[in-house]
């Protein structure tokens, strides 16, 4: 009889493992199913990156991100977005004090560690291109002055799909910021049947449901633990070939930036040390492809009116890239 191959990692990734491990056991006391969601969720984290979660009303997409925070025990803010907010209702303003004779800065509900920005695509596009800064480089300016955002700093979006009347389009450039775009589906019928009989059970809040499990120091520390995974030459030109074939295909009208590859070399080794691993196989590649793409590239309009997703086209283009051994 074979034994099974074990693998000696060179990282301690026990403590990361075990606390991952934890927060999505708080996290199936309240959400039923929506494994790979919290997966990619943790993935985003890990990796220092953001998400934006497409879905109809009703799909927890909110709660989702309500409870995340709670089992983290950092700070949170949740800021609904609508077509009158301004940018200085999301960043901050300055303030002139009347004892000092100065002006002072007071922050806005974007200072925190996790935000979350419920139906971003209903405001305007000069709010939404405040977010672009604070995506990127983790800091506000206002009036020459520039202010950091405390680590960690993890934004989730939320958006609607199917209503139109009273939203904004997001730009490329926005959306290339999110590390991943996940949409969320409705449950199977055995996850519809427990949620009903959650609910019918329930005699606290959901959020009262969920404890702390991971504090803010951990989750730094393991940001950092998790830039030193492994990952393989072939395997870096295996993400290559993935995204300069999404520029050649002739189903897509624009392909992935260099911003995509980076950004699947961030969520494969995230993915890699969520699941126990120092390292990176070409299957935690394939894993987070799909949330790293789907809203990096664009389907030609002709192929779009036969009904051809980027989904099926990303998932057409991983299988004509060869597999590194």
């Amino acid at each position: 009889m074979e034994k099974d191959i074990e693998f000696e990692n060179r990282l301690d990734l026990s403590d990361l493992q075990k606390n991952m491990d934890l927060i999505k056991v708080e996290l199936a006391k309240v959400i039923v199913g929506q494994k790979t969601l919290i997966d990619l969720l943790l993935t985003a984290l890990l990796a220092e990156g953001h998400v934006l979660l497409e879905g109809v009303p009703g799909v927890a997409k909110t709660i989702t991100a309500k409870l995340l925070a709670k089992t983290l025990a950092i700070e949170f803010n949740r800021i609904q977005f609508t077509p009158d907010l301004m940018p200085s209702d999301v960043l901050g303003t300055s303030i002139f004090n009347l004892k000092t004779s100065e002006f002072e800065f007071k922050k806005g509900p974007i200072f925190s560690n996790i935000i979350l920005t419920d139906e971003i695509n209903r405001a305007p596009a000069k709010t939404q291109a405040a977010l672009f800064e604070v995506m990127e480089e983790r800091q506000v300016t206002m009036d020459g002055n520039k202010y950091e955002l405390e680590a960690p700093y993890f934004l989730l979006a939320t958006q609607n799909p199917i209503e139109q009347e009273g939203t904004y389009r997001l730009p490329e450039a926005q959306l290339d910021r999110f590390l991943f775009k996940i949409t969320i589906d409705y449950p199977s019928i055995d996850e519809e049947i427990e949620i009903i009989t959650r609910e019918h059970e329930l005699r606290t809040t959901k959020i009262e449901q969920i404890t702390n499990s991971v504090s803010k120091e951990k989750i730094i520390e393991y940001q950092k633990l998790i830039k030193n995974v492994i990952v393989e030459p072939h395997l870096i030109k295996y993400i290559a070939q993935i995204i300069t074939n999404t520029r050649t295909n002739a189903f897509l009208y624009l392909g992935a930036s260099p911003r995509a590859s980076i950004a699947m070399l961030k969520a494969s080794k995230a993915y890699a040390g969520i699941k126990g691993r120092d390292f990176v196989t070409p299957e935690d590649i394939k894993q987070v492809s799909i949330p790293v793409l789907i809203h990096r590239v664009i389907v030609t309009p002709e192929r779009e009116m036969e009904g051809i997703t980027a989904t099926q086209i990303i998932n057409d283009i991983i299988k004509t890239v060869e597999i590194p051994r």
